[in-house]
């Protein structure tokens, strides 16, 4: 069985999103991404930073992918 939370936290404007228990060894930045690592590299928990800004561009993916569903290809 697979583990996942998610919380967003509004007044840091960070999603943190717990995908595995297990203790965290170290962390990788990715832009507005941090990966917090176990010692063995899985990953723990995954923050968003600027939470809302991401929001607002995966929303607008999100409706691009379905108005590209209802278009026919050229």
């Amino acid at each position: 069985m697979r583990y996942a939370s998610m919380i967003y936290d509004p007044e840091s404007n960070i999603i943190s999103w717990e995908i595995a228990k297990g203790d965290i060894s170290h962390t990788r930045e990715f832009g507005n991404f941090i990966i917090h690592l176990s010692k063995s590299g899985k990953p723990i928990l995954i923050e968003i930073l600027d939470a809302s800004k991401f929001m607002e561009q995966f929303e607008k993916l999100k409706i691009r992918k379905e108005v590209g569903e209802l278009l026919p290809a050229v």
